[in-house]
């Protein structure tokens, strides 16, 4: 049975969504669900490549969704963002380069999109007065280890650092931080269905050992639904969600199949952490997520029940309470 992450709704109806990197795997499952849940204003798809929201507008077309609009531009681009912003209620920024050695090897293009394009969303949010901007973040921005990572903490803490700035402006800003999501474009799953229906031998793994954690996605468009009603401000929400060995996924996918070891890539982890002891000092326990609390934060005022966390815990892949049985793992990613 998957977690229920959408503990409380937030008010959408009658409202201006934007969405940078739209036309991703999490964009459309956004959409999908604010469809099914929501009357909004507009629904803007903001993202840089044209075919993707070619392709997109074919399954959400604006001829049946009036509210649907869709904005070619790049996050990189100030002026372009000033534009798209304007009017709007709602951002949930998603656009990002994240391929881990992708960026090793390109890494002014990471940081002028992940973090430069971090401070570009901020400015033109506080220029049009949004309401609320959640920006998505990942794991590999614990502790980093690897370009992606590092711009990813960078661009959490413009957006956490974004709330002391704003003076009487009304925009705030949060993040979610969460794990692998399950079947999401470039992910493991796709890349080991391909190689299984091409009949190979034996599957790729990096290590034996090596873990991860693991969302679905319609868990991580309900996390940040009910996030967006839970914020304040300058919070980072992370998900209590399951972990998984590598080893276990490709079995699930195909019982039985070989596997063989090729190393781990550059800028690769063997475990992912998602909360660390020094964090967990200024770190909030609901019974479903972890809530960091930004510094200048006094305390946190939501009204669902949550206790400071009460020693420095470290919310680790391979250390973690909950794990996906094969039973679980075949249900999420549809075996051969």
């Amino acid at each position: 049975m998957l977690k229920n992450f959408l503990i409380k709704k937030p008010d959408l109806n009658n409202k201006t969504i934007l969405i940078t990197g739209g036309t991703g795997s999490f964009g459309n499952q956004f959409v999908q669900a604010i469809i099914d849940n929501y009357t909004p204003k507009k629904l803007i798809i903001f993202s840089r490549d044209e075919l993707k929201q070619y392709e997109m507008a074919q399954k959400f077309p604006e001829s049946q969704y009036k509210f649907m609009r869709y904005f070619i531009g790049d996050v990189r681009d100030y002026n372009r963002l000033e534009m798209a912003f304007r009017g709007v209620d709602i951002v949930i920024h998603t656009a990002a380069l994240k391929h881990v050695s992708i960026a090793e090897y390109n890494p002014y293009e990471c940081i002028h999109t992940n973090v430069i394009g971090a401070e570009n969303i901020v400015r033109a949010a506080f220029k049009n007065g949004v309401k609320k901007v959640m920006a998505l973040s990942t794991d590999k921005a614990v502790s980093p280890i690897n370009l992606y990572g590092a711009s990813k903490l960078a661009a959490e803490k413009i957006f956490v650092a974004a709330n002391n700035i704003r003076g009487a402006d009304p925009t705030i800003f949060s993040i979610v931080r969460y794990g692998n999501v399950v079947g999401s474009r470039g992910s493991v799953v796709p890349f080991f269905k391909k190689l299984l229906l091409e009949n190979v031998e034996s599957l790729p793994i990096t290590d034996m050992e090596m873990t991860r954690f693991w969302i679905t996605l319609p868990q991580g468009v309900d996390f940040v639904l009910s996030n967006l009603a839970l914020m304040e401000g300058g919070e980072i929400f992370i998900p209590k969600i399951p972990s998984m060995k590598i080893t276990d996924l490709a079995h699930a996918l195909k019982p039985g199949t070989k596997t063989h070891v090729i190393g781990i890539r550059p800028g690769e982890k063997l475990h992912e952490c998602m909360l660390t002891a020094d964090e967990a000092l200024q770190t909030v326990e609901m019974e479903d997520r972890y809530v960091i609390l930004p510094f200048s934060s006094t305390g946190w005022n939501s009204d669902f029940p949550h206790e400071k966390v009460a020693k420095r815990i470290v919310y680790s892949s391979e250390t973690n309470t909950e794990w996906l049985t094969t039973e679980q793992l075949q249900r999420m990613v549809s075996p051969l």
